[in-house]
């Protein structure tokens, strides 16, 4: 249970298709949202009023409409009509079907909305989802954390066709590599954020090598999830409204800043099980639950983080991995 900014209790797991939790909506006025989310595409998302309001927060009635627009997702769909049915009536695949079949029951089992016998049972549009992308990009298939990520679209955006290719923009276009069979992708930017927090952070660093504990055991969750039940919901959604307009330097900035915020607590850490619970607990209490706050401060605690910067310490890193075998 988290409290809201307006008193509430509720339970992220308890965050039904309704999506009605407080201050989704009171980012900015619907009004003027109207207007803007007209016009958010990938052309327009670099003009900074767009940049501006989105990091303010969309209201959750228009969040749809900009995602699809500033991601290129709504593009993609409109060239491509009725692909999303073929991929469903395609040849079949045992073992992606099996695959996504075992994680049904895991995917927000306290969530009513994900429950067998429930009307509408949300969890065959989730396998739709989940086997169109498999059939669409047969070099991912089905990677543990897309269901997580899956089921997030679905609930903003209530459509089968519009959450694919949400989830297509991401795993093919925001974070390559991410969900392949080598996870290279995900493996090079932990390594990246371990040299941010080198360069940033260097006492955390110091604490991690001394150790020698590897980000992965860390922060793997935080990437592969998006920080899907890692962070509260409506923090979650902020962040994904700047992941889908900026890209995934969002998520360095995201993790620097729990990171820094808390790199006292951190520092306390004696033993490898003790720096575990620490980076569990930096995302629990007040200051990732005030999602206008922890917003402000993703883009002001991490300092510059420039792509051509982290471009660089990827192809540092992804060459280490390689070399690594």
């Amino acid at each position: 249970m988290v409290q809201t900014s307006k008193g509430r209790r509720w339970c992220p797991e308890e965050y039904d298709a309704e999506l009605e939790v407080p201050g989704l909506l009171a980012s900015r006025p619907c009004s003027a949202w109207g207007r803007r989310a007209e016009f958010c595409n990938e052309r327009v998302y670099q003009f900074g009023g767009v940049k501006r309001y989105i990091r303010k927060g969309v209201p959750l009635e228009h969040r749809a409409r900009v995602w699809m627009g500033v991601s290129g997702a709504q593009a993609q769909m409109d060239r491509n009509p009725g692909y999303y049915r073929r991929l469903l009536q395609g040849e079949r695949d045992d073992s992606l079907e099996e695959a996504i079949r075992t994680d049904m029951n895991r995917t927000f089992p306290d969530n009513v909305r994900f429950r067998k016998g429930s009307e509408p049972c949300l969890q065959r549009t989730l396998y739709n989802v989940l086997l169109a992308y498999g059939h669409h990009n047969r070099g991912v298939g089905y990677c543990q954390g897309m269901n997580f990520i899956a089921g997030y679209l679905i609930l903003v955006t209530r459509s089968e066709e519009e959450s694919f290719w949400l989830l297509d923009a991401l795993v093919g276009r925001i974070l390559p590599d991410y969900y392949s069979p080598s996870m290279l992708g995900l493996k090079t930017d932990q390594e990246v954020l371990g040299e941010l927090v080198r360069t940033k952070l260097p006492a955390v660093a110091a604490l991690m090598d001394s150790h020698g504990l590897l980000w992965t055991l860390v922060v793997s969750r935080w990437f592969i999830c998006l920080f899907v039940d890692v962070l509260p919901v409506e923090t979650v959604l902020r962040i994904w409204d700047c992941l889908f307009n900026e890209g995934s330097k969002i998520i360095f900035r995201v993790a620097l800043t729990l990171i820094k915020q808390h790199q006292a607590l951190i520092l306390e850490a004696t033993s490898v099980p003790d720096i575990c619970e620490k980076f569990k607990e930096i995302t629990r209490g007040s200051f990732v639950t005030e999602c206008h706050t922890f917003m402000q401060k993703i883009f002001s605690e991490p300092g510059s983080l420039s792509r051509a910067g982290i471009a660089r310490l990827r192809e540092r890193c992804r060459a280490r991995l390689l070399a690594q075998g």
